[in-house]
């Protein structure tokens, strides 16, 4: 951002633009060809980014770039496990963009990242839960996290509650 400010983003790089608003946002989908669309929602469940793949996944000549995992029962899994039609907003939409995966920038650790962050606790937790993934990996690691650290863990189904 500073480099941009400044004027100094490197010649010869795109224009990048920020859409701050969601006037700016909206006018994106008006855009017919020659752009390329960052938008995030991990898993395109919220926000604009709905609105952008509604704009442009029926739309033969464009490609939908997925960058981060996308979990089962998501609307990201669906397009990239192949679905031909999609629901955005009430609507069938057709999936006629080119769709790929780029894997390995998930914004956190993986299973080993996290275990080894655990090593460094100098007290032990008393319970671990683990909010985070699909249920037989969750599962999976709370039981890794139990043999290796003896410490209890728990997986809650959704919307469980628990008392601290």
């Amino acid at each position: 951002m500073e480099l941009i400010t400044k004027g100094q983003f490197p010649k010869g790089t795109p224009i990048l633009k920020f859409s701050e608003t969601p006037e700016e946002s909206m006018s994106i989908n008006r855009i017919k060809s020659g752009a390329i669309i960052i938008a995030s929602s991990g898993m395109c469940e919220a926000g604009r980014v709905r609105h952008h793949l509604k704009h442009n996944l029926w739309r033969e000549e464009c490609s939908i770039v997925f960058v981060g995992f996308q979990a089962q029962g998501t609307l990201g899994r669906q397009i990239v496990d192949g679905a031909k039609t999609v629901k955005l907003f009430g609507e069938v939409v057709a999936v006629r963009a080119r769709v790929y995966t780029i894997g390995g920038l998930s914004a956190h650790a993986d299973k080993n990242g996290l275990m080894d962050w655990l090593t460094h606790f100098n007290v032990k937790p008393k319970k671990i839960f683990v909010v985070h993934g699909e249920e037989k990996t969750s599962i999976d690691f709370a039981q890794s996290v139990h043999e290796r650290f003896l410490v209890d863990t728990h997986v809650p189904r959704q919307l469980e509650e628990v008392s601290l």
